[in-house]
């Protein structure tokens, strides 16, 4: 494993990944994993983030699964469709977390970290997934996440996603809303806004403390 990069020492060796997963319900040993997106992330010399890379993927749901009918009609997914191109769950699997591995190893990192809104449904489905198809090769910390609820009601007083975009001025299409892939690149500019935000507002007080010290102040 390379040295850690800065990026590895801004979040203690994990590597921040922002995920987003559409179901078929809310209880993940019950209900269908049917789409995964994750969103990768790279840092400027300024310590700065902004998104870089998306994948996804359709899935197949388990054999057995069940698919609520109001969690369907939010989504709007069709398991059934024809073009739909999903993949069975150990595939699907593999197939996102390929390169989110990959980042880990060239950011020099420990492991990733699910960054999610309500980030422990997304891992609660992906754990639930990994069980089912005893996969071995899972880049992320099993429990601990980062959760932009939590920061977007610090950083913004909200804790629901488009109005946390909007007070953040990141634009909120309602139409494409309930897309793995829509929802979490918005997630993922919502997460780089607040950790962007909060770098500089450090950056600033160093530079008022550097002042305030300096003997010519």
């Amino acid at each position: 494993m390379p040295d850690p990069t800065p990026f590895a020492q801004r979040f203690r060796g994990f590597l921040p990944v922002i995920v987003d997963v559409e179901t078929g319900g809310f209880e993940a040993r019950r209900h269908a994993l049917l789409e995964v997106a994750a969103v990768l992330l790279e840092m400027d010399a300024d310590g700065r983030l902004r998104p870089v890379h998306t994948v996804s993927t359709q899935v197949e749901a388990f054999p057995g699964a069940l698919l609520d009918p109001k969690s369907m009609e939010v989504n709007g997914i069709k398991p059934d469709h024809p073009l739909r191109a999903a993949r069975p769950e150990a595939d699907a699997l593999e197939y996102v977390f390929a390169p989110i591995r990959k980042a880990v190893r060239e950011q020099g990192c420990q492991r990733a970290i699910l960054v999610g809104h309500n980030a422990g449904f997304d891992l609660g489905f992906l754990n639930a997934a990994i069980a089912r198809c005893a996969y071995k090769r899972s880049p992320f910390h099993p429990f601990s996440c980062f959760d932009t609820v939590s920061l977007a009601g610090l950083a913004y007083g909200q804790t629901v996603l488009a109005r946390a975009l909007q007070a953040a001025g990141i634009e909120w299409d309602t139409a494409q809303a309930h897309s793995a892939v829509y929802d979490a690149e918005r997630t993922a500019e919502l997460f780089c806004t607040i950790v962007n935000r909060w770098q500089s507002l450090q950056k600033d007080a160093n530079q008022r403390d550097e002042t305030a010290t300096s003997p010519l102040a």
